[in-house]
């Protein structure tokens, strides 16, 4: 006699954790609400840590990718802050885009692209 394990569906494991509207998109998290709902020239946040819907790949060289993991580790050893590097990356492009929209042409965005 064989025991057989119940296991869930894959509908249980993969569920919307948000309700859809009548369009079937998914509400909004609150830092998005926030986000969308500020004013123009205020200062925008990173996500942080929400479950994102959207996807972006971004090709790096190997010793970008140990720039980034040594980022990692000495925020977490020095600070004591337990980020993933999508989180690094997400805050460095919040950094990036607040500098660019204040300072335009004068922004390290638009110098770095412009040297090389």
């Amino acid at each position: 006699m064989t025991r057989r394990v119940s296991l869930p569906a894959a509908d249980d494991l993969f569920r919307p954790t948000a309700p859809a509207d009548d369009t079937g998109r998914r509400d909004r998290s609150a830092s998005e609400t926030d986000q969308a709902d500020e004013p123009a020239g205020r200062k925008k946040r990173p996500s942080g840590r929400v479950r994102h819907d959207e996807k972006m790949t971004v090709y790096i060289t190997s010793d970008e990718l140990l720039d980034l993991e040594h980022a990692r580790l000495g925020l977490r050893r020095s600070h004591g802050l337990a980020v993933d590097r999508g989180r690094i990356v997400r805050e460095a492009i919040a950094l990036v885009l607040a500098d660019l929209e204040a300072h335009g042409d004068e922004s390290a965005l638009v110098r770095r692209l412009t040297e090389g």
